[in-house]
């Protein structure tokens, strides 16, 4: 039997989503920063992520993004922009490492997009839209419906932030906010899921690598932290 996400209505009626606040979000802006960044990341193990990009508005054109990369771990979060050249280095390594695990909302188009952007392959992501497929849910469940589902919360997306310029040189408070929050909401719900590492559907992984990881310890239970900050 297929299951039903909470509709529009249904979430507009709950509480909110209470995400990370702007002194949580960082953004790094030197090599110092992106290595200093790019260590917790790693350190991590599995995070949440996403990314934004300037939107097309005449029909043909070609998103140029993305413009900013989130990751975001379970108190905090790191917003990487790509016209940032000192990141580059560091931003590749953490797109390629098959050690990090990514986990978000409709990343296989992300993986399409950050190769004709950087060239490089976006290794170890987890697609949650495909983790509640296999649950039993027929449509992709996006961040607002899985938030609505597993915490009874409503997650607010302002359609103004969504399309605004994201290649910007300059994020906007409201900017951070929602980018950090798509990619925390994410490891969130992850968490609350509480499956094991070796169960997930794990993409760009080396089939090496995959043996590697589930007889290592992060073949453990993934998402022992409490639901909220």
């Amino acid at each position: 039997m297929k299951k039903i996400a909470p509709t529009r209505e249904e979430i507009a009626l709950l509480e909110p989503f209470i995400g990370l606040t702007l002194e949580r979000i960082h953004v790094p802006g030197s090599s110092p920063e992106f290595a200093s960044a790019a260590a917790e990341i790693k350190a991590a193990g599995i995070v949440g992520f996403d990314t934004e990009s300037k939107p097309t508005f005449v029909t043909g054109d070609v998103s140029e993004g993305p413009h900013v990369v989130q990751f975001a771990l379970h108190d905090k979060a790191y917003l990487f922009q790509v016209h940032q050249a000192d990141g580059h280095p560091f931003l590749i390594e953490l797109l390629q490492s098959e050690q990090l695990i990514k986990v978000g909302f409709g990343l296989r188009s992300d993986r399409r997009h950050i190769f004709a952007k950087l060239g490089v392959h976006f290794n170890a992501v987890v697609d949650l839209n495909t983790v509640f497929s296999m649950d039993g849910y027929h449509k992709e469940m996006g961040v607002r419906a899985a938030v609505g589902l597993v915490f009874r919360q409503r997650f607010a997306k302002a359609r103004h932030v969504t399309t605004s310029n994201w290649s910007q040189p300059r994020l906007t408070p409201q900017q951070m906010l929602y980018a950090a929050n798509d990619a925390y909401a994410a490891l969130k719900v992850l968490e609350v899921l509480n499956l094991r590492r070796e169960d997930l559907p794990i993409m760009g992984l080396t089939p090496r690598s995959n043996e590697i990881g589930t007889a290592n310890e992060i073949g453990t239970e993934v998402g022992t932290k409490s639901a909220n900050p």
